[in-house]
């Protein structure tokens, strides 16, 4: 009986030396760590969230610089062309359809006669 009883006693101590996580792994630890896991699962949503609303700020402000180059490049080109058409050849072109024209004699000024 000595030999039947090594028999059964030794494979049941193989198993354990070949499997050491098997006793780690049972129902009764995984209900102790429910908490544990929540809260790790937890941290993993935040994470992925985190790494969303990163990108999405990126593309915004990618979105805003490009916006902006384009409005610097038009106040620009405003402006070049406000100093243009603000020179004095371009005035006179400008007026001469409505019959305005440069007047080449000064100015004269009008003085109020005091009374005595």
């Amino acid at each position: 009986m000595e030999e039947t009883g090594n028999k059964k006693t030794e494979p049941a101590a193989g198993n354990a030396l070949r499997n050491p996580l098997k006793g780690l792994f049972n129902y009764q630890w995984m209900l102790s760590n429910i908490p544990f896991f929540l809260f790790l699962s937890l941290l993993a949503v935040l994470y992925i969230a985190n790494g969303h609303m990163a990108d999405k700020t990126m593309r915004r402000i990618n979105a805003t610089t490009v916006e902006l180059k384009e409005l610097q490049y038009e106040y620009k080109t405003l402006k070049s062309e406000v100093m243009f058409k603000s020179e004095e050849v371009q005035m006179v072109k400008a007026t001469e359809p409505l019959g305005l024209k440069v007047v080449k004699e000064m100015p004269q000024r009008l003085q109020q006669e005091k009374k005595p």
